[in-house]
């Protein structure tokens, strides 16, 4: 069982959440504006879910602010697909997006592979010659530099650099680090690597490559 946060300005939708995940034992709390949350009591859920449009305080603001205060997955609720919109979010911290309308089956296959990635444990170290991986502290350091990285974006790196040399496809990367594959599986992992890419360059490192037609694989 999991502690979930839900905040949707649309009731239905927060009762339809509440319904499927309550099936699967989840304890999920709904709010349909966000300034009725209590910031101070967030570290007690295990994963949020977050609509970007809604009034007064948007959820790329809301974002912005819960992930200083919490390390729990961020899955963004959306009606919305351009990149810009994507971009942002992720950047902000978010670790993957839902698309709305969606079904009760992807609801519920996505929310159970982030809480599996969640309490999946690590351990050791993962060493390049330019950059090495804390697996425990689950973060990526460049020449003694820590890269600012989200949690989906250093998830996607460690998973990269295990497999150092070998491609994958948007599909396999998404299915292997969240552990769910989904229609919105090539924004969502193209966004993050391009984020990735932009945060690696201030640090004069570029490992992962594009294979044409392919997908992507990482190398020094």
């Amino acid at each position: 069982m999991a502690a979930i946060l839900a905040i949707d300005d649309e009731p239905a939708i927060l009762d339809m959440i509440q319904n499927i995940l309550g099936k699967d034992g989840h304890l999920v709390t709904g709010l349909t504006k966000p300034d009725d949350l209590d910031l101070k009591k967030v570290n007690s859920f295990d994963l949020i879910l977050l609509d970007i449009m809604m009034p007064g305080v948007d959820g790329f603001t809301l974002c912005k602010e819960l992930r200083s205060l919490v390390d729990c997955p961020i899955i963004f609720l959306t009606a919305k697909s351009e990149e810009n919109s994507l971009v942002n979010g992720l950047a902000l911290g978010a670790d993957d997006y839902i698309c709305k309308p969606f079904g009760v089956m992807e609801l519920r296959a996505r929310i159970s592979a982030h809480l599996r990635r969640e309490r999946r444990e690590h351990f050791a170290r993962l060493s390049f010659e330019n950059a090495s991986f804390n697996i425990s502290a689950k973060q990526l350091s460049v020449k003694n530099r820590t890269v600012p990285l989200t949690k989906g974006e250093y998830e996607i790196c460690e998973f990269l650099a295990r497999n150092q040399g070998q491609v994958f496809s948007k599909e396999q990367i998404f299915e292997k680090v969240f552990g769910f594959d989904s229609d919105s599986n090539d924004n969502t992992i193209a966004t993050h690597v391009k984020n990735i890419r932009t945060k690696l360059q201030n640090f004069q490192y570029a490992p992962i490559k594009t294979v044409w037609g392919i997908g992507y694989k990482w190398e020094e």
